[in-house]
């Protein structure tokens, strides 16, 4: 599945939303499904707030694969990057003193995987991988 909208806060319901219509298709409990939500908010919020500033200045996408082991959800935008990827990723740290800086603690928490790729001034890919039971996946 691909997704490309608007970097618009309201926007980030959206990529929720579809991406749980996704990964719905699959045997996966509700706790399993709203934590794959959960992450899939936090990194598309990143790329509107962090990336663009809150407004329409670029594009977000969102790319879902199901794979033999589960699912790979990758967010990227062409924003403003990140400077210092291992200290923006450490609990309770912000760019915005404003945020409480928990979006990648509850991407690592409720995913199996992780990995940040940024670039200052051309954006960031966020790729996250979540293994599923056999039952659930691509064969």
């Amino acid at each position: 599945m691909c997704l490309e909208f608007l970097s618009l806060p309201e926007n980030v319901g959206l990529a929720r939303v579809a991406v749980a219509a996704f990964v719905a298709q699959t045997d996966l409990t509700l706790n399993e499904l709203e934590e794959i939500k959960v992450a899939v908010s936090e990194a598309v919020a990143n790329a509107v707030i962090h990336g663009y500033g809150g407004g329409p200045q670029g594009w977000v996408r969102v790319k879902v694969n199901r794979t033999r082991e589960g699912l790979e959800i990758i967010v990227e935008d062409d924003g403003k990057g990140i400077a210092d990827v291992a200290l923006a990723m450490q609990p309770a740290y912000s760019s915005d003193p404003e945020r409480m800086g928990l979006g990648f603690a509850f991407m690592q928490s409720f995913m199996d995987e992780v990995e940040v790729i940024s670039e200052e001034g051309r954006g960031t890919k966020v790729i996250m991988r979540r293994k599923l039971s056999s039952s659930s996946t691509a064969s």
